[in-house]
């Protein structure tokens, strides 16, 4: 994944969402509607030569590396932007959401930069896993 940047939905102008800074903005959870949580949309694309994104498109992000950007930032998806990324070729669109405002601020680091898998054999047991990288 790569050429993260940031994505300023129209619906971030309306009244359910309250600008905190650049990006970020709280509003009320879409899964519960009570809990205050805070968002951000980022565009990147999907790398189809890289490990575990062969077969990526906005239609079809892979959960390698993806559900690991999740888990590294401590975020989760509040928006798939679906007709967004079934009219787009490479740009992927998503919202991404947090109980704490750090999770999301951290996450944002992530514009500009690469996030990708890089597979290894574990010696103990044979088995293939990949590490993440940032750059």
């Amino acid at each position: 994944m790569k050429n993260f940047n940031n994505y300023t939905p129209e619906k971030y102008s309306g009244s359910d969402f309250q600008k905190v800074e650049d990006g970020i903005y709280r509003t009320k959870s879409p899964y519960d509607g009570e809990e205050d949580i805070f968002v951000t949309s980022l565009s990147f694309e999907m790398e189809p030569d890289c490990y575990g994104e062969e077969d990526a498109s906005p239609r079809n992000i892979t959960q390698t590396p993806f559900e690991s950007l999740l888990d590294e930032f401590y975020v989760y998806i509040t928006d798939f932007y679906e007709e967004l990324n079934e009219n787009s070729e490479t740009i992927c669109y998503q919202e991404f959401g947090s109980g704490n405002l750090e999770d999301i601020q951290k996450l944002r680091t992530i514009i500009g930069k690469r996030f990708y898998a890089v597979p290894y054999i574990d010696e103990t047991d044979g088995e293939e896993y990949y590490n993440v990288v940032i750059e």
